[in-house]
């Protein structure tokens, strides 16, 4: 029996679900369903009463994960002190971001924190939210760059940028000739959106509602980089954030329709643990991040390959390498 077993077992129980639980760490459904099954025959108890939808505790699984968490969360914790102090006599830093971050050019605050710090490092990996957010968390990574952080007593939350959301289309849309359009203009139409469980999605299904607007959803992902994909064939209309689509439309493979009234924004921060303590490091990236009045350089996908949402890329000082990243 590992940690990581007790892990797996604790988040199955958290998220009442092996498939989401299996997702969180990077594994298949069955292997962490096989864990906690070899877990069970340890103990020669039932702690997972599968019969039900979602599944839901034994009464000995609820009395092993409690005591189960409390271990887990203190070895979390010892780990996250080690690490801490590594980090502090090394300016190692360690940050996830959603994947539409890397439209930023993030290797420019990479660069800048070098000249700060020599022997330093900072390593970014490119994430799903909710894995930023749980690796924030679970103090797996030092700060996390999201954008829309839940509401939680775990986390502090620093603001960083605020994003206009735009309308966009294909070139051979029927709207494409409008350089304006009302917002109820939208009703009805093709849209290409955000997946449900994810909050920008909730916002902008909430704004629409509020402005009486109801269209066709006829496409779902989670991240940008598939939704303008999807716009581009001609499946729909979006509403993204303009940052993310500007090299598109400079270039023509998507046009963008002034939407009356539009006043969505994304509001991207940095987060990291509440009560952690900031290593020198830390708070230099930090104010390299919220100084910067930068945008999007348009071209830093060049040479980098565009993958699936499990894609994850990682970025220390200029060398980019992984399997690829999509944009979110």
């Amino acid at each position: 029996m590992t940690l990581e077993t007790l892990r797996a077992f604790c988040d199955v129980a958290r998220q009442r679900s092996f498939s989401r639980a299996a997702a969180l760490h990077g594994l298949s459904q069955p292997a962490v369903s096989q864990a906690v099954l070899q877990l069970e025959r340890r103990l020669g108890v039932q702690l997972i009463d599968r019969s039900k939808r979602p599944i839901e505790l034994t009464h000995e699984g609820t009395v092993f994960y409690d005591g189960c968490r409390d271990l887990v969360e203190r070895y979390v914790r010892l780990e996250a002190r080690t690490r801490a102090s590594h980090a502090e006599s090394s300016s190692h830093v360690t940050a996830a971001a959603i994947y539409s971050l890397v439209l930023y050019d993030m290797g420019r605050f990479v660069d800048l924190f070098a000249e700060r710090h020599p022997q330093g490092q900072v390593r970014l990996e490119y994430l799903h939210p909710e894995q930023v957010y749980q690796s924030v968390v679970n103090e797996r990574v030092d700060l996390g760059l999201m954008s829309f952080p839940p509401v939680s007593r775990q986390l502090e939350v620093i603001p960083w940028r605020q994003e206009p959301m735009v309308l966009v289309c294909g070139p051979a849309h029927h709207l494409a000739a409008r350089q304006t359009l009302p917002l109820d203009g939208l009703n009805g139409e093709a849209f290409v959106a955000f997946d449900a469980n994810l909050t920008i999605r909730r916002k902008i299904d909430s704004y629409l509602r509020a402005h009486h607007v109801e269209v066709d959803v006829v496409m779902a992902f989670d991240n940008v980089e598939a939704i303008k994909r999807g716009i581009e064939t001609g499946a729909g209309v979006s509403i993204l954030p303009e940052p993310t689509v500007r090299r598109e439309v400079d270039r023509g493979a998507l046009v963008q329709i002034d939407a009356e009234p539009l006043e969505l924004q994304r509001s991207l921060c940095i987060i990291h643990r509440r009560g952690r303590r900031l290593t020198r490091g830390m708070e230099t990236f930090i104010q390299l991040l919220t100084r910067d009045t930068g945008k999007p350089t348009g071209n830093v996908l060049a040479g980098v390959h565009l993958a699936g949402t499990n894609g994850q890329l990682s970025q220390t000082g200029q060398a980019i390498d992984g399997e690829g990243v999509s944009n979110a």
